[in-house]
C-alpha cells in the first residue's frame, strides 16, 4: 500500500519553491539534502507529476508544482488554525476584544452584561465604544457590533449578523396627556396629538421617525401615519424626558421603557398596533476563525437576550 502526501511532503514543498534549492530546503528543514531528494522523487513518483524543473543552478516549480504548493500551503494554514482553536479550548479564554453598540440599548443593557461576562473571564479585556454611526468594522479595528438595523448594504455580503433578540417599538404617553388630550383610538388619530419626534440615526441606513410606521398586531402589511408635534430631537432620553413630563405621545424601543411601563408612569396608547421589529443584531467582520472569548461573548449575550429580560407586564390607556 502506497504511502499517503503527509505534513512534510506539503513543508517540503513549500521550502524547495520559497528557496529555489534543495540544499536550503534541506537546511530549513534541519533533514540532509539527500534525505530532500529521495523523499522529492518519492513524492513524484506517487503523484505521477513533475512538481520541479532541476538545473545546475536553481530549482523551479512546474505548473503542477505550482497548483501543488498553493494547496499546500491552504492546508498548512488550515493545520495551523485546527491546532491554534484547540489549544485555546484547553486555555482560559483572554486577550482584548473592540466593540461597537447605539448609545441606548448600549448604556442600558449591553454595558452591564459586558462587565458580567469580563467578571468571569477575567482575561478578557472589553473595549465598547458607544455611537450613533455603524463604523466599518473590519477598517476601524472592531471584533463586532451590537445594533438595532441591518449591516449596510456594501457589507451585506462581509459581515455575518446574529439575531439577539426582538426590538419591539410601542407608542406611550404620561397618563397626565392622555387625560388632557384624550386617548386615540386609531392611527389616524395621532395627526391631532403632540407627536414626540426623535431624530437619530437618519444618515444611510438610518430611519425616518417622522413617518411612523405602524402594523396592527395579526396584519401583514403596515401604515405610514405622518406624525408632528412642537418638540423634536436628536435624543431619544431627552424625548424620553418630555414624554415623562407629559408633552405627548413617543414611539420607542420597548427595552427603553418597559420599566416606565411596569411602574406606570407611562401606558401604552394604540396598543394593538406597533413598529414592525427591527432586531437587536450581533455584526462582525467575517473571519475564519472566531477567538474563543469572541465566541463566549456572543454565547452569552444569545442567553441573556433571547428571553428580553426588559418585558415585563405593561399597562395601557382606556
Amino acid at each position: 500500500m502506497e504511502t499517503v502526501t503527509d505534513r512534510h511532503d506539503l513543508d517540503m514543498t513549500l521550502a524547495i519553491r520559497q528557496h529555489g534549492s534543495l540544499a536550503l530546503a534541506a537546511r530549513q528543514l534541519g533533514v540532509t539534502p539527500s534525505a530532500i531528494t529521495r523523499r522529492l522523487a518519492a513524492l513524484e513518483s506517487r503523484l505521477g507529476v513533475r512538481l520541479f524543473q532541476r538545473t545546475t543552478r536553481r530549482v523551479s516549480a512546474t505548473a503542477e508544482g505550482e497548483a501543488f504548493c498553493e494547496r499546500a500551503a491552504t492546508l498548512l494554514q488550515g493545520f495551523a488554525a485546527l491546532e491554534g482553536e484547540l489549544l485555546e479550548r484547553r486555555a482560559e479564554a483572554s486577550g482584548p476584544i473592540r466593540l461597537a453598540a447605539t448609545l441606548g440599548f448600549g448604556r442600558r443593557w449591553l454595558g452591564p452584561e459586558l462587565a458580567a461576562f469580563q467578571v468571569a473571564h477575567p482575561g478578557v479585556q472589553i473595549e465598547l465604544q458607544l455611537t450613533e454611526s455603524l463604523p466599518d468594522l473590519a477598517v476601524e479595528g472592531f471584533d463586532g457590533a451590537i445594533w438595532l438595523w441591518d449591516a449596510p448594504g456594501r457589507h451585506a455580503g462581509e459581515w455575518v449578523s446574529r439575531k439577539l433578540a426582538p426590538n419591539q417599538r410601542v407608542l406611550v404617553a404620561a397618563p397626565a396627556y392622555l387625560q388632557r388630550r384624550g386617548v386615540p383610538r386609531s392611527p389616524d388619530d395621532l395627526s391631532a396629538h403632540d407627536c414626540l419626534v426623535v431624530r437619530e440615526n437618519t444618515g444611510p441606513g438610518g430611519q425616518r421617525f417622522d413617518h411612523w410606521r405602524l402594523r396592527r398586531s395579526g396584519d401583514e402589511a403596515a401604515r405610514h401615519i405622518p406624525v408632528s408635534g412642537p418638540l423634536l430631537c436628536n435624543s431619544g432620553e431627552l424625548v424620553r424626558d418630555w414624554c415623562l413630563a407629559g408633552h405627548g405621545i413617543m414611539l420607542r424601543s420597548l427595552w427603553d421603557v418597559a420599566p416606565l411601563l411596569a411602574s406606570g408612569d407611562l401606558v401604552r396608547v394604540l396598543p394593538a398596533w406597533s413598529m414592525p421589529e427591527a432586531d437587536i443584531l450581533w455584526l462582525a467582520p467575517w473571519r475564519p476563525h472566531v477567538p474563543r472569548r469572541i465566541g463566549l461573548l456572543l454565547d452569552h449575550l444569545v442567553r441573556r437576550f433571547k428571553g428580553q429580560p426588559w418585558k415585563p407586564a405593561t399597562r395601557s390607556a382606556r
